[in-house]
């Protein structure tokens, strides 16, 4: 254990028994694609969970009304609209699906300056476990489209609870994820770096795009709304069946973005007639709310988003296996891929389908795309 991970923990002990579980265990949980560690905590019966955010390990996020020049000049996570080291994001978005009836976790503790908050465990039933385990995947993803179609009754606030800002997921945010496929996927199967006029091209087939979903009416976005972010806690009962993490990063958008985060899962298979089911199940309910509600226009938005989500996906998954040396990623990508040839297939997407047949073949599509260190 290095100096550095010795002084987190000391000063993650001296919080827990600030908080009233002094002496408590902690075992941590395996980690993923996030700078951020979880601790599962136990004082006798006791049991919570201690997330673990260093405050140094990534750049701050912007100021609400920071111009896209200071937004850049922070760096990626303000240009993306990420919450970067800002602990506070996370209990105040927690508050707010709280406060609608939705189920995130009760914070028992937190200093968000230091970057810890400890705060309710859901135990160990993910979806994705469950669903590994063949849990009925119809009760499963209905619940979750029943959550998130009740969260977008109403529209996205201004303000979050602690006058923390939901921002907009608008198009320097969105085009600055799309960038991602090109500053490091392409250059990992390609063996080059983008042409500036392929970077132009890219930037301006997207901005023409995703016009059509930057448009009102915003809702509440989770922005990671997915098997691995979901828990089944069926005991519970209602919308509090579905109990929601990582959500800190939330941002103010179209409804389709967490639909199609949900159905389009990179980590794992979703049969396409059970996220036909979902689409149609989400589309009811809307309407059931609102009779002007405008399916053809959410399919739209959906495919479109569903596309920019997986160019993302794959421009991050490339940087976390060339980057960041983490070997899982790659198997990844052949799911990620298929998904997004079904999504380019919508006649809105014709011309983007036409730049990546051009630049990025199908041939390097399928296998484990990247080899080489990615320069």
């Amino acid at each position: 254990m290095t100096g550095g991970t010795q002084g987190r923990m000391r000063a993650a002990e001296a919080f827990l028994a600030h908080a009233g579980w002094k002496g408590a265990s902690l075992a941590p949980l395996p980690g993923d694609a996030s700078t951020r560690r979880y601790l599962r905590v136990r004082d006798g019966d006791r049991f919570a969970m201690l997330m673990d955010q260093p405050q140094s390990a990534e750049r701050p996020a912007a100021p609400p009304d920071a111009t896209p020049e200071q937004r850049r000049a922070l760096g990626y996570n303000a240009i993306a609209r990420l919450a970067g080291a800002d602990c506070g994001r996370y209990g105040a978005v927690a508050g707010h699906l709280r406060g609608r009836g939705l189920n995130a976790p009760e914070i028992f503790a937190a200093d968000f300056a230091a970057g810890f908050v400890l705060h309710e465990d859901y135990g160990d039933d993910l979806f994705a476990d469950v669903l590994g385990k063949d849990g009925d995947a119809q009760a499963l993803y209905g619940a979750a489209i029943e959550a998130l179609a009740h969260l977008h009754r109403e529209a996205a606030p201004e303000r979050l609870p602690d006058e923390k800002p939901l921002l907009a997921y608008d198009e320097l945010a969105l085009l600055a994820e799309t960038d991602l496929l090109l500053e490091w996927y392409m250059p990992a199967v390609l063996k080059r770096r983008p042409h500036e006029d392929e970077l132009a091209e890219h930037r301006a087939l997207w901005r023409a795009v995703l016009a059509p979903v930057l448009a009102p009416p915003c809702v509440f976005v989770h922005r990671d709304y997915h098997a691995q972010n979901l828990f089944w806690l069926p005991e519970r009962g209602g919308l509090a069946r579905v109990g929601m993490i990582d959500f800190q990063d939330a941002v103010a958008g179209s409804p389709a973005y967490d639909l199609v985060s949900l159905i389009e899962d990179a980590r794992r298979d979703v049969e396409p007639a059970l996220a036909r089911a979902m689409m149609a199940r989400y589309a009811a309910l809307r309407r059931a709310d609102d009779a002007r509600f405008d399916e053809s226009a959410l399919r739209m938005a959906a495919a479109i988003l569903a596309a920019q989500r997986n160019v993302k996906i794959l421009g991050i998954f490339a940087r976390l296996f060339v980057r960041d040396g983490k070997p899982r990623y790659p198997a990844y990508m052949p799911r990620v891929w298929r998904y997004l040839e079904g999504d380019l297939a919508h006649p809105a997407l014709a011309p983007l389908k036409a730049w990546y047949e051009r630049v990025i073949p199908r041939g390097l599509r399928t296998a484990l795309p990247i080899q080489g260190d990615g320069t």
